[in-house]
């Protein structure tokens, strides 16, 4: 990483291009998502639930990179629109956690397919051996920010 005087070199800081690839991945997903009614961190949420069914709001919270509150107010929409349910009350401590509905299930699948396509068109120009590399490089590199073995802070 090349430095100018006190600053970054923009140009070659792979920091900023991350977050420049970043930005440029939740624009296009969200522009797939908004015909659907859909928000990328709504989609983030019905696809967490899919795969981890059960999660409290603070893990959602932590899965969709956003605050608990933030990730509250989604879920009573969610429960409004009959997406997710969630028991009225808690068995243990606080923790209500949630579950896709069939609604949400045939939200998540078109959401799914319109998020599929925005991967696919970022990854086009890359072989198959470049994206198994990608996934190698940024996993190490979020192990090395963390300071963990990959294994801690998922949920």
């Amino acid at each position: 990483m090349s430095q100018s005087g006190d600053g970054i070199d923009l140009d070659s800081s792979l920091g900023y291009l991350l977050k420049e690839a970043s930005s440029a991945l939740r624009v296009a997903m969200e522009e797939v998502l908004r015909p659907l009614g859909m928000t990328v961190t709504h989609y983030s949420c019905l696809e967490l639930l899919a795969q981890r069914p059960g999660l409290s709001n603070s893990e959602l919270a932590r899965g969709a990179f956003v605050t608990r509150q933030s990730m509250n107010v989604l879920l009573q929409a969610l429960e409004r629109d009959g997406s997710v349910t969630r028991p009225a009350e808690a068995a243990v401590g606080k923790v209500l956690p949630a579950r896709l509905t069939p609604r949400g299930r045939e939200s998540l699948e078109q959401a799914t397919a319109a998020v599929r396509s925005v991967e696919v068109r970022m990854l086009a120009g890359l072989t198959e051996s470049e994206q198994a590399d990608a996934l190698r490089i940024l996993r190490s590199m979020v192990r090395s920010l963390r300071g963990t073995d990959g294994k801690a802070g998922k949920i």
